[in-house]
Order: structure tokens, then sequence, then C-alpha cells
């Protein structure tokens, strides 16, 4: 690992992409210090204290905390996100946006990524709007106002205010993909995230130390979440490859032998997103609930806590059901058999077009089985744990999964930037 390191600092190119990218997550975290204007702060720290287990208090991991402090970046860069998904999900039932990503090369992906811009304010727009309204009406414990001096221009300030720091961040995830080290919105979630461990652990050990927490669960904790990572690691690099054989073609007066190389498939295709939507939609009934001051209401809110079994059974369900529509938003098995037929190419033993097609449909539907299960063993399982060795287990599924994710992703691309330099170095050598 050291030498790996040695070899990657020994990259000029890499040198200047990790220090951009550290000024970038540096500006980042400045601006995750500087408050909205107008709140007072400690009322809003005793306020969200009794939000755990809503949908703000999942917000607020993705934001890195941002939004339980009520910063310029409380709504981070999760508007273009919800935005990008959205793109996706029309992209597929709208003719004309389908057509822009299959036949337009690089002027269609340009042209649905500005959509996906204006999109992103009009998100952004409706979530800092709904945050400054929702706040002017709410009280610390303590009964002090989270803003003092409501009104109109406190709602101008703020839906300004975030607005423009969410574009902003954009922006700056935009400048890490371009002149840093891997996809620069990922790496954001990423660095809010991690911002958190610190303090997280820092609760633990205090636990620890005034023996509110055994030290059989402190190590249990550890080695649970060290298995975590590597089932993740695992399931994340794990593919499934389908055998693929060209045949040899004549090109004009030349003929090109054929070959064979194969098509992969990830086994878990949908990565964290069906974790992400089941979360919300299971939240939000919480959430809104919680605003009602009723017998019945408080039932329902208790039901949908994360530790009962209705809770966890729905979750599974919708975590299956989102697995299976994301997967099929992604892969396309008509398109793939498609292209392997216009291409000359087929699999072994499985004629072109129609068979192909049924046969990839097969091996996408097991892979999506394969993925629910999956998603639903690590979705789930920290709360079980959590429960059981009564640890306040932040490093949950989704965290862990994006954590985990996007670490990877980083590493291929720096292993396919170093493989790169040594390439075009050896060409130099023997071009001399």
């Amino acid at each position: 690992m050291v030498e790996y390191i040695k070899q990657l600092l020994a990259l000029e190119d890499f040198r200047k992409r990790f220090l951009y990218t550290l000024l970038m997550f540096a500006i980042y975290r400045l601006g995750s210090h500087i408050p909205l204007p107008g709140i007072d702060t400690t009322a809003l720290e005793d306020f969200f204290k009794s939000f755990q287990g809503t949908i703000f208090y999942l917000y607020d991991i993705f934001s890195g905390g941002n939004l339980g402090r009520m910063t310029l970046f409380a709504l981070g860069v999760m508007p273009y996100i919800s935005a990008s998904i959205m793109m996706q999900l029309l992209t597929v039932a709208v003719p004309e946006l389908q057509r822009l990503a299959k036949e337009e090369g690089d002027y269609g992906r340009y042209k649905i990524n500005q959509y996906t811009r204006y999109l992103t304010v009009f998100v952004a727009f409706v979530q800092s709007l709904g945050v400054s309204l929702w706040l002017q009406n709410q009280v610390s414990p303590r009964g002090f106002p989270i803003v003092p001096d409501s009104g109109i221009v406190f709602t101008l300030t703020t839906v300004i205010a975030l607005v423009s720091s969410t574009m902003f961040l954009v922006w700056v995830g935009d400048r890490i993909t371009e002149k840093g080290i891997g996809n620069g919105m990922s790496l954001l979630i990423f660095a809010g995230i991690v911002a958190n461990f610190p303090n997280a652990s820092i609760r633990v050990l205090e636990m620890l130390k005034n023996g509110d927490l055994s030290p059989f669960a402190f190590v249990g904790a550890i080695i649970f979440v060290i298995a975590v990572i590597v089932g993740i690691v695992f399931m994340q690099e794990a593919e499934r490859r389908i055998p693929v054989q060209y045949p040899r073609r004549q090109i004009g007066r030349q003929e090109v032998a054929g070959g064979s190389t194969y098509l992969p498939i990830k086994i878990n295709p949908a990565g964290v997103i069906p974790i992400i939507f089941a979360q919300s939609l299971l939240i939000i009934p919480s959430t809104v609930i919680g605003f009602i001051n009723h017998p019945i209401a408080r039932l329902l809110h208790d039901a949908f806590n994360p530790t009962t079994l209705f809770y966890n059974f729905l979750y599974v369900l919708l975590i299956v059901f989102f697995t299976y529509f994301y997967t099929a938003v992604l892969i396309n098995p008509v398109d793939v058999a498609d292209n392997l037929k216009k291409g000359g190419a087929f699999v072994p033993g499985v004629r072109p077009g129609q068979d192909t097609q049924k046969l990839l449909e097969t091996i996408v539907n097991r892979l999506a089985f394969i993925g629910s299960i999956f998603l639903s063993v690590v979705a789930i399982i920290p709360i079980f744990i959590s429960l059981w060795l009564k640890v306040p287990f932040y490093f949950g599924g989704t965290t862990a999964l994006i954590v985990v994710g996007v670490a990877l992703d980083t590493l291929n691309k720096l292993e396919a930037q170093m493989i790169q330099k040594k390439y075009a170095g050896y060409m130099r050598r023997r071009v001399r």
C-alpha cells in the first residue's frame, strides 16, 4: 500500500489533481460552518436532537450534518442527485430525451446535462422554500423560536442563499470531476458522510469509557463493520461475465480476424439507489405523522419506527421493488441484444436477436434478485446489530455502501490513470 501511494505521488499530474481536490474539499468544509442568517443556532440544535429517525435525520447524513446546523450548504448536492435520478427516469419515458441520449452523442449528453441543471434549480428552490417556511413555525423544546424575526425577508434570504449554495456545490463537483480525482458529486457526498465519523467515534469511545457500552459490544461492533465492508467490496466488484464471440469479417480487401470477449454486468447493478428510495418513502409518513397530535397518529408514528418489524418488512419489500425497477432502467436487454447483432457479435450457443434478448433478461432478473437480497441484508442487519449491542450505529447500510462504493470507484480510476501513464511512457521509449 505504501509503495502504491509512492507511485501515485510520483506522478506530477496526480499531485496536481490531488491538491486541487483538497482545495475544493476545504471550500466545501468552510461553507459547512457558515450558518444561514436569522437563525438561533442554540434553539436549532436543541430542536434537531428530537428528530432522529425522521427524513430530516436521513437528509442530514447526506448533507454532512449541514442541515442540522442550517449552514449555507444545508441542501448539499441532494437536489442535483434527485434531479439526476428524475432525468434518468424521464429519459426512459420521454422519446425525445431517449433520442438525445442514444443518437446525438456528445451534444445529446450536453443537452441532458443542461436540463438536469435546470431541474436542479427547481428542486433546490422548492426544497429551500419549504425549509424556510417550515423553520419559521418551529420552536425548540425549551420554547425558543428557531427564527426570532420571521417574515418575507427571512424567506427570500434563505431561498436565495440555499439555491445559490446548491448550484455552487454543483459547480465544485464539476470542477473536481474535470480537474480533480474521481466523480465530484460522489466525492462531495463521501466527504460529508466521512466528516461525521470522528464525532461518532468519539461518542462511542465516551460510552465505552463511562461504562454505557460493554467491551464485548465494542469489539463486536468493530468486527461487524469490517465484515460489512468486506461484503460490500466483494459484491460491488463482482460481475457476471457473458461470453461474446466476434466472427471473421471482410472490410474492403482486408480480412479482420474474429475474437472472443465478454459482456460484464455487475452483480448489484442498481447500487445504493434502491435503499435511498425506500428510506425516503418510508420516513416521509413518519415525519408527516409526527406533526399531528392525535392518539391514532402516535400509533402510526410508532409503527413506522425503524426498529419495528412492520417498518423493516415494508423496507425490504420496497428495496426489492426498486432494485428490479432501477435495474430495468439501467440495463435494457432489447438494446443490448440489438447492439450485439448490429456489431456481428453473438453469445456462443445462442442465436442473435430474440434468443439473446431472452438470455439477457433471465440473467438480469437473476442478478436483480441477488442484488435485492444483498441490499436488504446490508440495510436491515445494522439496525438489529445496533439494538442487540446497544451501540449508536452511525455506519449504517446506506452510508457504508456510499463510502465504500465511492472509495472503490476512485481507486479504480487512479489505477487506470497509473496504467495509462505507464503505457504512455512505454510508447515514448519504443518511438525513440
